[in-house]
């Protein structure tokens, strides 16, 4: 997307069910488990760009020396950074010993990351601290191993203050800050509970049960346990995404079915979608169980993940995103005209090239079914020429920006800083015919509108069209989230601004004052949760009111070319993603009452001036 927000998460989970003798005679190097946990995290590095981690337990480790391993790094490049430092170990050991990689024993002994159960993550800070304290995994130590956690996830709940209140921890200043540490204590309370009441016989699945009911939030969660035991969780409504894939060798998780697909060259059916409300266990003896830890219910998977997140290198995705641009055909037919000739599509930014490619197709569609129609209206009155020239027309399509990587704006004085912005993007001149030419650009999603309104429309603006329109892929982004994205401040979006514009110009300031009053006495009976009152705000208005307001806050004011904003349905958008229907961010219906107390607490914040979280 154009406007730069903090992504999801991601997971990568490998448990080796061999000795490592097996994998260096296999796959000819004792590093295949390391190696195969780095194109894991790589192949999902677009889930996480601020810091990475990676935790390790070893078997069969005698008593005295240490079996669980944790490296992090909050560098620019994290996980080159990780493996780098782990691959040095290996550097090291190679100058005294240059054949020591043929030793697998030896190998584990001395490589401190070179363990049977690896846990890898991902992460975009959705707390805005980029220190590597808050990256995952995160570790409780003890002297007794099945005590000892790793965990990491891609998640966020909004109950961590009642989590430290069930178990009875007053939290530190660090545990207030961070999801994962409740969560951490939740679960290692019950691990402890439930190593004591069975020695040496660990129910992972009895013990998750009791943890994870308490959870409130979208989450995919992965553990290793000191005593061997490991496992991967979702939540009841499937909101973030899982994938496993078993073999004889390994057993693996991840945010992402593609680069399962990829790392481990398997075809899709290998790969299984980790069900809600499902926990993966692997035991210390290797055996793989699925179990419910959660009663399932409606499914709600994030469909931010179809429109935008996940790679679109998944043949489902990949459709997916093609139907999204192929829906809006209808509506930008009739914005343009239905004209054509003088119409030209692009994309903005490159993450909305495969959205383009179905609008490119849905435009052809209609121009065949125009050209067989006139074609068949000549009946026999027709020529060679005039039939080639029919035949010949296409849809218009160029490359009308190109995104100049290299432009870092380190300027802070706000008239400097937004002239640097500008030039953020490259315009192809020559592409537009001055004054004639109706200009298309599609975006996966409009959040803030800041980049639009700063870089892009001006940059177009100097093609000189006689008309810009810019359409999302995905609908007008109403709402707060608060499970894994870090768009949590109503006052960020461009269309919740339309609409409290709206409200004022039509002399309806009096409903934003309900609103907060009635988010008021929820939170004061503690009933912020029981409704999402801000639906309230939308309801006077149609969703082309709101994007023609929208289309105003994102043109400059230097700027005179008319310009107009189209955005999906929702309708569309679930036909086009029909496994993914979570939609809270476009209409408010959240799947967990924690999302009603964010929202209502966002609307809080923003109406008294609070640039906070609402969570």
């Amino acid at each position: 997307m154009s406007d730069a927000i903090k992504h999801e998460c991601g997971l990568a989970f490998i448990r080796l069910r061999k000795p490592f003798s097996y994998y260096l005679q296999k796959y000819g190097t004792v590093l295949y488990g390391l190696n195969k946990l780095y194109l894991l995290m790589e192949k999902q590095h677009n889930r996480g760009q601020d810091g990475a981690g990676v935790a390790s337990v070893k078997l069969n480790i005698e008593p005295g020396h240490p079996f669980l391993h944790r490296i992090r790094s909050a560098n620019h490049q994290p996980i080159a950074d990780i493996f780098s430092k782990i691959m040095g170990e290996v550097k090291d050991l190679e100058q005294y010993q240059p054949d020591i990689t043929q030793h697998p024993g030896l190998m584990k002994g001395h490589i401190s990351h070179l363990g049977e159960l690896l846990l890898g993550h991902l992460r975009y800070g959705t707390q805005g601290r980029n220190l590597v304290e808050f990256c995952h995994p995160f570790i409780k130590r003890n002297t007794i191993p099945a005590h000892n956690l790793a965990l990491a996830g891609n998640f966020n709940l909004v109950n961590t203050d009642e989590l430290f209140d069930l178990i009875g921890i007053d939290p530190g200043d660090f545990q207030k800050q961070s999801d994962l540490a409740a969560m951490m204590e939740v679960i290692h309370h019950f691990l402890v509970r439930g190593d004591e009441a069975s020695p040496g016989n660990l129910d992972v699945a009895g013990l998750l049960k009791k943890a994870v009911p308490l959870f409130d939030g979208g989450f995919t969660v992965g553990g290793l346990i000191g005593n061997g035991d490991s496992f991967v969780f979702r939540d009841a409504h499937g909101i973030r995404p899982a994938y496993y894939y078993v073999s004889e060798d390994v057993v693996v998780a991840a945010s992402e079915r593609a680069a399962i697909r990829t790392v481990f060259n398997v075809g899709e059916n290998e790969v299984m979608e980790l069900m809600p409300g499902k926990g993966l266990i692997v035991k210390a003896d290797g055996a793989v169980s699925v179990e419910t830890i959660l009663e399932p219910k409606q499914r709600r998977a994030c469909s931010f993940e179809r429109i935008y997140f996940s790679r679109g290198s998944d043949e489902k995705i990949y459709r997916e995103r093609i139907a999204l641009g192929y829906n809006l055909s209808e509506q930008i037919l009739n914005a343009i005209n239905h004209d054509l000739k003088n119409t030209i599509f692009s994309f903005i930014p490159n993450t909305a090239e495969v959205a383009f490619y179905g609008l490119w197709k849905g435009m052809d569609d209609y121009l065949e079914k125009v050209k067989i129609q006139r074609i068949l209206s000549w009946g026999k009155d027709f020529t060679e020429d005039k039939l080639r020239e029919m035949l010949s027309r296409k849809i218009r399509v160029e490359k009308v920006a190109i995104k100049d990587v290299k432009m870092r704006t380190f300027i802070t004085e706000d008239s400097s800083r937004n002239e640097m912005v500008q030039h953020v993007y490259d315009v192809t001149y020559g592409t537009v015919q001055k004054d004639v030419d109706t200009l298309v650009v599609i975006d996966d999603s409009i959040v803030r509108g800041t980049t639009l309104k700063q870089s892009i429309i001006r940059m177009l603006a100097r093609l000189k069209p006689k008309k810009i329109i810019v359409v999302s892929s995905a609908p007008q982004i109403r709402y707060p989230d608060c499970y894994g994205i870090d768009m949590s401040k109503l006052g960020d979006f461009i269309a919740f601004r339309a609409a409290v514009e709206l409200m004022k110009e039509r002399g309806k300031e009096g409903c934003l004052q309900e609103i907060y009053d009635r988010c008021k006495e929820l939170a004061r009976t503690g009933q912020l949760h029981t409704e999402n009152v801000v639906q309230r705000l939308y309801k006077p208005f149609t969703a082309e009111e709101i994007a023609g307001k929208v289309a105003q806050l994102i043109t400059p004011p230097e700027i005179d070319i008319p310009v107009q904003v189209i955005f999906q349905t929702i309708e569309s958008l679930h036909r086009a993603c029909p496994t993914n229907t979570g939609d809270w961010y476009f209409t408010g219906d959240y799947p967990t009452p924690g999302g009603n107390k964010v929202v209502n607490k966002a609307f809080l914040n923003y109406m008294e001036g609070k640039n906070v979280r609402g969570y």
